[in-house]
């Protein structure tokens, strides 16, 4: 089995976290906003208890296509700021490139929130969004966070203030320090590690 069938497409920094052992076997992890699962290819090959939410019908019946051995409940089509999943009931919660489509602030901290309220008490929240970092000269605002980039995509973008507020207030401590990946002036992509205290 090469590479690409065993991981799928995943994001190499959810893929770096697999490496230092920080997602490990018997973890029960959500994707949020997980699409047609990308991020879980591998996890679910090697009997990860997985579940999945996702606004788009399409998706989430490929995710549970893939995901025979579980139950289809495990996949649901709900927002990420409206999952039904119980309170503090997962190990790692996985946010890819989902928080940078929010409408506005409110938006932004009702996904947040979502996410922060699936986790359990000592797990690992993984986001990667869209941020300023690296492009603050090249993005044109729009209106409050949402801004036009390079690329011509419209995204709400973060930065390392806010997310070091965001840390702070939500009593989470940064697992791993900020990374952010400037795509040639086009785009900027940060990953925010946080562990929930």
């Amino acid at each position: 089995m090469d590479l690409q069938q065993q991981f799928g497409p995943i994001d190499i920094y959810l893929f770096d976290q697999l490496l230092r052992s920080r997602i490990t076997p018997g973890m029960r992890i959500l994707d949020a906003g997980c699409g047609s699962g990308r991020n879980l290819v591998y996890l679910l090959s090697q009997n990860y208890e997985v579940f999945g939410a996702d606004t788009n019908p399409e998706a989430i019946e490929t995710v549970r296509a893939l995901a025979t051995h579980l139950p289809k409940t495990n996949f649901r089509l709900e927002p990420v700021e409206a999952m039904s999943f119980p309170k503090a009931y997962f190990d790692v919660v996985i946010s890819s490139a989902v928080l940078h489509f929010a409408r506005d602030d409110r938006h932004f901290r009702a996904m947040l929130r979502g996410l922060w309220r699936a986790l359990k008490p000592g797990g690992l929240l993984f986001c990667r969004l869209a941020s300023s970092i690296g492009i603050e000269h090249q993005v044109q605002p729009i209106e409050g966070r949402r801004y036009l980039l390079p690329d011509g995509s419209e995204r709400y973008l973060v930065d390392e203030p806010l997310l070091m507020r965001l840390t702070e207030q939500f009593s989470g401590q940064l697992a791993d320090p900020l990374k952010t990946t400037v795509v040639q002036n086009q785009r900027s992509m940060t990953t925010w590690m946080v562990r929930k205290l």
